[in-house]
């Protein structure tokens, strides 16, 4: 895990975890914001490696974010514990830092911004990915 005071810099992948599908969103720290990418197809919980494999040689990342579903009161949900496994395994696999960030309600906004559901995914991991750039 990070140390609280390393801000990286550059190239930042967020993922908005999904048992079924993985939102997967670049950002730029310098502009602060985020463009959706792509959606992981994920089969039984486990995503496909090799997609997330071919993310990370196309795009470099310096650091890794990702979403951590979470109730409105802040109290974790059931798909909090497999996010967060998520985020480990990109730990391992890629060694590059990784940053959580409570998320609620990015798929509700998503659908808000009138995206057709097969679309929500990406654009959920824009706003969490967003919202995390936004607070560094």
């Amino acid at each position: 895990m990070p140390k609280k005071n390393s801000k990286p810099e550059g190239v930042i992948i967020g993922f908005d975890f999904g048992l079924r599908r993985i939102g997967v969103a670049i950002g730029q720290t310098v502009t602060q914001t985020a463009t959706p990418e792509t959606i992981v197809n994920s089969k039984d919980g486990k995503p496909d490696w090799e997609h997330i494999t071919k993310l990370f040689e196309t795009w470099q990342p310096t650091a890794i974010v990702v979403g951590l579903p979470m109730r409105l009161d802040g109290t974790e949900q059931a798909l909090t514990q497999p996010a967060r496994k998520f985020g480990q395994r990109l730990h391992g696999r890629y060694q590059r830092p990784v940053f959580y960030i409570e998320e609620q309600l990015s798929s509700i906004e998503a659908e808000q911004r009138g995206l057709k559901q097969k679309h929500i995914d990406d654009h959920a991991a824009q706003i969490l990915l967003e919202n995390w750039l936004q607070t560094q």
